[in-house]
């Protein structure tokens, strides 16, 4: 505090105006009721905090004001007991706009304390005390932030820990009921096991931006969005190209799942694919392997964004399986090699489903081209994208090739 401002005229009435402020308890328990009629009706504080540690801290902010106002620097005790409040009440989940709203009510309150016994020629006194109150509030307010959001991160980081070592244990079969009590966190009777495929942002492939921080800030959204939309329901293990999101199913039917999926497309701000097989607790490893390798058959397709069961698979999941049916399948494709146009004409064509003009948006070309590239495709390969029953066969050899050619792949990898 700069001499200029200790040297303000903070009278009113004749007296310190820190004197009208110093019957701290009746004040206090004013200040209480107060919040009680204007807060509490909107259960954002529990009982027991109005009725005993926030009448606490009002006394020690109120006390801390005082000091302030009588030019007072010692302020160190009365600091850290509302660092200590604000803390506490990070922990109890009680929302920092409350707090702060609460703050505000009673700065307004305690001034109309003074106004109430100030006269006609204490207007310019008044002026000093209320720049003076600002001065105050602005530490407090501060005080109670940085307290709060520090303890916030570090509540939050023990949930993420508690939350990761859990979710690693289902997905491991080596959960425990001891470990659930451990971690705070309790295991569902069942659950949706999601296998989520978020691909590249846009701007990650921009020369003038760092992917790696676009790609950390669209896994923040991300995971903002999962917590905001499931909260403490959701167990999830995921990195900036996705993973594995667990939820109970007694808390999320299918519409739920779908809308989900929707809005972590949105807040990727791509295009996120995802799978679910539904398992018990014993079966979530399992379920999980099921749940990737249907994901890594969708991503393989040209489908679009959303999520896929495996009753919506099932053909394409019996078609990926080794042996001479897929073998010839795949192999009815192979006169395209030649016309990689047409080969991703015919892709796109099937994974927007039959729709000519977005094909053709897709590709950039115009839709008389893509009829052409699809009549010449009949005319290779003797089955007709144009006709049901040729479009069978072609729909099936497309699974069949993406699976033999990343098989192919995998093996010249592993010599």
């Amino acid at each position: 505090m700069s001499a200029q401002q200790a040297d303000l005229d903070l009278t009113v009435s004749g007296r310190p105006v820190s004197t009208h402020l110093e019957d701290v308890r009746a004040i206090s328990q004013r200040m209480v009721g107060h919040f009680l009629e204007t807060i509490a009706p909107c259960n954002t504080l529990p009982g027991g905090a109005l009725g005993g540690d926030v009448a606490a801290v009002t006394r020690v902010c109120l006390k801390l004001a005082m000091r302030m106002l009588d030019g007072g620097e010692d302020i160190a005790s009365e600091i850290g007991r509302v660092e200590a409040a604000a803390a506490q009440w990070a922990r109890e989940g009680i929302p920092i706009d409350t707090i702060q709203h609460a703050i505000h009510e009673g700065f307004k309150l305690g001034f109309d304390l003074v106004l109430a016994k100030a006269t006609t020629s204490d207007q310019e006194s008044l002026v000093n005390v209320a720049r003076r109150l600002m001065d105050i509030l602005d530490t407090i307010s501060s005080t109670v932030s940085v307290a709060y959001v520090r303890e916030l991160k570090s509540v939050v980081g023990e949930h993420h820990t508690a939350v990761h070592t859990l979710t690693s244990a289902l997905l491991g079969g080596n959960s425990t009921s001891t470990m659930a009590r451990e971690c705070g966190i309790p295991i569902a009777d069942a659950y949706h096991v999601l296998a989520v495929h978020i691909p590249p942002h846009p701007d990650e492939s921009n020369p003038q931006l760092d992917p790696k921080v676009v790609a950390r800030r669209k896994l923040r959204r991300v995971q903002a969005e999962l917590a905001t939309r499931c909260g403490e329901r959701a167990l999830s293990l995921l990195s900036i190209d996705g993973g594995t999101i667990l939820l109970p199913v007694a808390d999320f039917d299918d519409t739920a799942l779908e809308l989900l999926v929707k809005w972590l497309t949105d807040a990727a701000q791509a295009p996120v694919r995802a799978t679910v097989v539904e398992a018990g607790v014993r079966r979530i490893p399992e379920a999980a392997d099921e749940a990737h390798e249907l994901l890594d058959m969708v991503q393989r397709l040209p489908f679009d964004s959303g999520l896929y069961r495996f009753n919506d698979m099932a053909l394409e999941y019996q078609l990926t399986r080794p042996g001479p049916a897929r073998d010839f399948l795949a192999s009815l494709l192979d006169p395209l090699e030649e016309y990689p146009e047409f080969l991703e004409t015919l892709r796109t064509y099937i994974g927007t489903n039959l729709n000519r003009q977005r094909t053709a948006r897709l590709m950039n070309v115009h839709t008389n081209t893509v009829d052409y590239r699809l009549k010449r495709i009949g005319q290779l390969i003797d089955f007709d994208p144009t006709q049901a029953s040729g479009l069978w066969y072609l729909r099936s050899a497309m699974v069949a090739r993406s699976h033999r050619d990343a098989d192919t792949i995998l093996r010249r990898a592993a010599r």
